[in-house]
């Protein structure tokens, strides 16, 4: 079937793709929890499998408090209570199952919404399943490799004396450590799906490249304030985050303006003789 409507054999008038798919409330509800319980497994089964290469996980999230430090043997990381750092482990390691989940998570979540739509639908709905993890990794990427050292660098800037009989040194959790990086890990991984969703929605026509430019003062306040919430109170992380973000949204606009241009029909053009 090439389109989202296919011939009657017999009356030639238009039948509708998904005619003869129709299911019950009860079999909706059992689809749900079949992609629920896989998707669980996946998880589960990833969390062990995490957990058992934890203490490397943490090494390699180390690696911007050691590039800030200059050398590995300035880093030192505290924890003040004896379980502490066991469920620093057990929340890394769940970090870690969801993140390496999410294909499996997205390839059941697009089984169980797959078979209700037609078959343009599907071919639309795939390529924004493909680009929310690229995306997502490339946001997670630019925190860990750009932003991350230069905060840490920031941060670190404020040791030395406290005066004649004082120090100060930085010794962070290793709690407070692991939430902050993963709280900027999910900030810039969820802020770098804008252009996903501003061009999704440009292809059901809720937006368009002109509303897109009209609201673009009001996009700068937006991105400007979700910065200051979503880091920490640093200008470099703020900066780091807001930065992508507005040339995300001018990137989003040339995207919707190509959507835009490929719903356009084609002129037809006059038969040769």
């Amino acid at each position: 079937m090439n389109d989202a409507k296919q011939i009657d054999d017999k009356s030639g008038a238009p039948a509708d793709e998904l005619a003869g798919t129709e299911a019950t409330l009860i079999e909706h509800l059992t689809e749900l929890r079949r992609r629920l319980i896989y998707s669980v497994i996946a998880i589960a089964v990833l969390f062990v499998f995490c957990f058992l290469i934890s203490d490397w996980l943490f090494d390699f999230l180390l690696q911007p408090f050691e590039w800030a430090a200059g050398d590995i043997g300035d880093v030192k990381l505290i924890y003040t209570a004896p379980q502490e750092f066991f469920f620093t482990k057990l929340t890394l390691s769940l970090f870690g199952a969801i993140f390496l989940a999410f294909p499996v998570v997205a390839s059941q979540i697009y089984a169980f919404v797959a078979p209700g739509l037609y078959k343009r639908e599907r071919k639309a709905f795939l390529p924004y399943l493909i680009a929310t993890p690229v995306f997502f990794v490339i946001g997670a990427a630019v925190m860990f490799y750009g932003v991350m050292p230069l905060a840490l660098r920031f941060f670190m800037s404020m040791q030395g004396g406290g005066g004649e009989s004082a120090t100060i040194e930085m010794l962070p959790r290793v709690s407070e450590y692991l939430s902050l990086i993963m709280t900027l890990v999910l900030a810039f991984g969820i802020c770098f799906q804008l252009p996903v969703v501003l061009t999704l929605l440009a292809r059901i026509e809720l937006i368009s490249s002109d509303n897109l430019k009209s609201w673009r003062k009001y996009a700068i306040v937006l991105v400007l304030t979700a910065a200051a919430f979503l880091t920490p109170p640093d200008p470099i992380s703020q900066l780091g985050l807001a930065l992508p973000m507005l040339l995300l949204y001018e990137l989003s606009i040339l995207s919707v303006r190509w959507v835009e241009r490929s719903r356009k029909p084609v002129p037809e053009t006059a038969p040769s003789e």
